[in-house]
């Protein structure tokens, strides 16, 4: 492990702007590690990424109590991502925003498959109005989502947020398990839950950038989707062919050997509202059927992608970000398969190297949202930076 608590690079101390922390899942004091990594409040929220290997209850439970009355956000993953350090495992790590420079209203949505899409929509319109007044001064915004990865409610949630965001840009992971795809959760001030999501609405002093990236450009290789179960994301037939079969033919592969590295090397994009978006494979069923990680349906054009250099692509995107001024932390959602490919690639170190450079907090996911779109095989997150005026006493 490469544990141990870890604060941000700003340090614990009052003027900090923001805090990160990690310790490892099963330290016996984890708790007390993390909390003194924060350092003292109050927070406006925190926010924790948590290894499947968390005793989880109890670590909502338990920070929720030292914490305060700030809310506590938190999630399961597929992987973390520490400051200082890119991919970790078998850590918790933290991140939390003073209310010095930051105001949050924070909500849950329970229930995710009976939660009608007018309700989610009407919530998120009344916080919103309540943040704003709230924190009339902080101008700046964005909306992080925790949803839990196996509900497959996350298109028609992100798609509901939206409609009640306005301008406010979204972004967010779904809940992961390591590759197990069992269990999944969310909490919120120390309660725990299943299929159901988190949102923090954020209003900040700093400057901000919501910002989504992935490597892939779409090739001239098309697929028609021609049997679909939407509701369980299953593909069973491709250009009218059983779909596992079909797939391995077009890619050159025997589809018993098909396997989590293949999707991550041969992704597939769909063209939406002008841009290509990835709709990762989570695996083959035992009938031949290919079960997606996002949104499917019948009729559906899939294009096979190619990928470039996963570290330098991402050096590039997240310097861009850096162009004028290093944020000082992006929180970031990112997809496990590109954890998988950079791992099988034998990538890991030299994206940990760029993941740590550009001082990323965050987690591995089971998809990712940004606006109104849930993804895959992409990384979304928010850039914060220093505000050009002092950040308010508290």
């Amino acid at each position: 492990m490469d544990g141990g608590a870890s604060p941000s690079e700003g340090g614990v101390d009052n003027d900090a702007i923001l805090r990160t922390a990690r310790a490892d899942c099963d330290a016996p004091d984890l708790i007390d590690q993390l909390a003194d990594g924060l350092g003292n409040g109050p927070f406006a929220v925190v926010m924790i990424f948590c290894s499947p290997a968390t005793p989880f209850q109890t670590l909502v439970t338990g920070l929720q109590s030292r914490l305060g009355d700030a809310p506590v956000m938190a999630c399961t993953t597929a992987g973390e991502i520490a400051m200082g350090a890119g991919y970790v495992e078998e850590q918790v790590v933290a991140m939390a925003l003073p209310q010095r420079c930051f105001e949050a209203e924070v909500l849950l949505y329970e229930d995710l498959e009976n939660l009608p899409s007018n309700e989610m929509t009407q919530r998120t319109i009344r916080a919103r109005a309540e943040l704003g007044a709230r924190a009339p001064e902080m101008t700046e915004e964005f909306a992080f989502l925790m949803v839990d990865g196996l509900s497959m409610q996350e298109d028609r949630l992100a798609s509901s947020l939206t409609a009640g965001l306005g301008p406010t840009q979204l972004f967010g992971g779904s809940a992961g398990d390591g590759v197990r795809f069992e269990h999944t959760f969310v909490a919120l001030n120390g309660i725990c839950h299943e299929k159901a999501a988190v949102m923090a609405l954020v209003r900040s002093t700093c400057r901000l950038r919501v910002f989504s990236v992935n490597h892939f450009t779409p090739t001239d290789l098309r697929m028609v989707v021609t049997r679909a179960d939407p509701s369980r994301r299953l593909v069973h037939e491709i250009n009218a062919e059983p779909a596992a079969l079909e797939l391995g033919r077009l890619l050159g592969k025997d589809p018993h050997q098909i396997d989590t590295f293949t999707f991550a090397d041969s992704p597939m994009v769909v063209r939406l509202g002008g841009s290509h978006h990835v709709r990762a494979i989570k695996r083959v069923t035992e009938d031949g059927a290919l079960e997606f990680f996002s949104a499917i349906d019948e009729g559906l054009v899939l294009t096979l992608a190619d990928a470039a250099h996963i570290v330098d692509h991402l050096d590039q995107q997240l310097s861009e970000l850096s162009r004028t001024e290093q944020p000082e932390a992006i929180l970031a959602c990112d997809c496990v398969l590109r954890r998988i490919e950079a791992e099988k690639r034998q990538l890991k170190r030299p994206l940990d190297d760029v993941l740590s450079r550009h001082r990323v907090t965050g987690f591995s996911t089971y998809g990712e949202q940004v606006n109104g779109m849930h993804v895959n095989q992409t990384m979304t997150g928010v850039a914060i930076y220093a505000p050009e005026a002092p950040c308010r006493e508290t």
